[in-house]
């Protein structure tokens, strides 16, 4: 009697298209971008940066590995293995790591990263500031056939749109510091300093620099111990919306919260917010106003919209 084998049927490999290379650092960012790639069916291989990284990030995407902070071929070779061709970085890198004592022994770069970071490091023949240093990433990336893209790309959803977000807008005192603060924070983001600056009464409290926004907010509410202060966070002139897309989310909330902060300013298409119905409930529940204003609107120095403006569009 002849015996049938059974037919073995081989898993299809996703076609190209369809599979996008994610570079996840700290905080929730990462988990959404995974999260809005799976529902647009497309297969994500995430490369999660160590000491930054969710491991929960594994359970969102088809496959997961660490990296190191100096491992920048780690990557490129992981995404090469799965026929990646285009990728995403999502978020937030410290900075501070990078001054650590023995940062470059603890870390052990290889050889690709080594080279392409020796003059900013090594030979300090270039700067460190954030663009510099991302954009050689991309650079890094490119140079092996990789093209690194906006993540909102994948999720447009999470840029917010110009408008009052809460129950409570600025008060005419608070839209004065908007205006101040937004021509400091886009100077400030010009220089590639930093992107946020916390005011109030049209005096700096402070800015933002590599510590990030948190830190910046809770020692402006060290120096104002009255509260009531204004926070704006702005998109640089020269934003490449690739990598350090300005964002906010819960956990810039209860800074601000607990720093005594009132009134939050971002830019409107140039910002993302993450977990917004949360995000946007916790700032009612605290009584704070959120705003996103279009910038020529602030250089025209046009009164900012009602909440009824807002619901209109």
């Amino acid at each position: 009697m002849q015996t049938t084998l059974p037919t073995i049927t081989a898993t299809p490999t996703p076609p190209a298209a369809t599979r996008i290379g994610l570079l996840a650092g700290w905080g929730r960012y990462p988990f959404i971008v995974a999260e809005s790639l799976r529902r647009q069916g497309a297969k994500t291989y995430c490369m999660g940066v160590k000491g930054h990284a969710d491991p929960a990030l594994a359970e969102v995407c088809d496959e997961f590995e660490w990296m190191g902070l100096g491992k920048l071929n780690r990557a490129v070779r992981f995404f090469e293995q799965h026929g990646i061709r285009r990728a995403t970085m999502a978020g937030k890198i410290h900075k501070l790591r990078m001054f650590e004592p023995w940062f470059w022994i603890k870390h052990c770069p290889d050889w690709p990263t080594t080279r392409r970071f020796f003059k900013h490091f090594v030979l300090n023949r270039h700067d460190r500031r954030d663009d510099t240093l991302l954009l050689a990433v991309v650079e890094e990336f490119a140079a092996n056939g990789i093209e690194l893209v906006p993540a909102t790309d994948f999720a447009p959803e999470l840029l917010v749109k110009r408008g009052q977000l809460t129950h409570r807008g600025p008060t005419a005192a608070q839209s004065n510091d908007i205006e101040f603060g937004w021509q400091l924070a886009k100077e400030l983001g010009r220089l590639d300093v930093g992107q946020s600056v916390a005011v109030k009464g049209g005096t700096a409290l402070a800015v933002e620099a590599i510590e990030g926004t948190d830190q910046c907010i809770r020692r402006a509410g060290e120096l104002c111990r009255s509260g009531g202060f204004t926070v704006v966070k702005v998109a640089k002139p020269q934003q490449d919306m690739r990598f350090d897309v300005p964002t906010i989310g819960l956990g810039t909330l209860k800074t601000m919260v607990e720093a005594g902060a009132t009134c939050l300013a971002v830019e409107d298409g140039r910002t993302i917010i993450v977990d917004r119905d949360e995000t946007i409930r916790f700032a009612n529940e605290h009584k704070l106003a959120i705003v996103a204003i279009d910038p020529a609107r602030v250089a025209l120095k046009t009164p900012l919209e009602t909440p009824c403006e807002s619901r209109e569009r």
